[in-house]
């Protein structure tokens, strides 16, 4: 059975957003929130020649820290259940991997593993323009086998 609400998290307006929206109805329903961080796998020939496997990932790791402390602060003042996770990526890859989007399941049907849902902030941008880039949150979804709610920075 489907549990637990991931949220897709990278610091911003509109994700701190999703994340508010996500506490709210992990409340509601006694669920887990999964904050999920990817980072660049930063593997390019440049970083290859200047950097060494090790000072990577503890970058890495580095901007990991940096980014989630405000979703954990959020969280611990919530009371909600919640992980913080980190992945290592193409983001919209990762967001699906954690998901558990299986792409062997055959359109509109349902993969029986996974979250329940998944709460991502909008960077704002048009459907069309979004389209045209391949933004994250387009991307997953049109591939995810479960509810996912965009949920944009609200300036009020």
């Amino acid at each position: 059975m489907k549990k637990d609400i991931l949220v897709p998290f990278d610091g911003s307006k509109n994700a701190i957003e999703a994340l508010h929206w996500a506490v709210t109805i992990a409340k509601a329903l006694q669920e887990k929130i999964i904050v999920l961080n990817v980072q660049s796998s930063f593997h390019t020939v440049h970083t290859k020649i200047f950097f060494n496997e090790n000072t990577i990932r503890d970058y890495q790791q580095q901007l990991f820290q940096e980014i989630i402390v405000s979703a954990k602060k959020i969280l611990e003042d919530s009371g909600v259940a919640y992980e913080l996770k980190l992945r290592i990526g193409d983001a919209k890859d990762q967001i699906c991997q954690e998901a558990g989007i299986d792409d062997t399941v055959e359109a509109g049907s349902c993969s029986p593993n996974g979250v329940r849902m998944i709460i991502m902030g909008s960077r704002g941008m048009n459907p069309m323009l979004g389209g045209v880039l391949g933004s994250v949150s387009y991307g997953v979804v049109n591939v995810a086998q479960c509810p996912v709610t965009i949920v944009p920075y609200s300036c009020l």
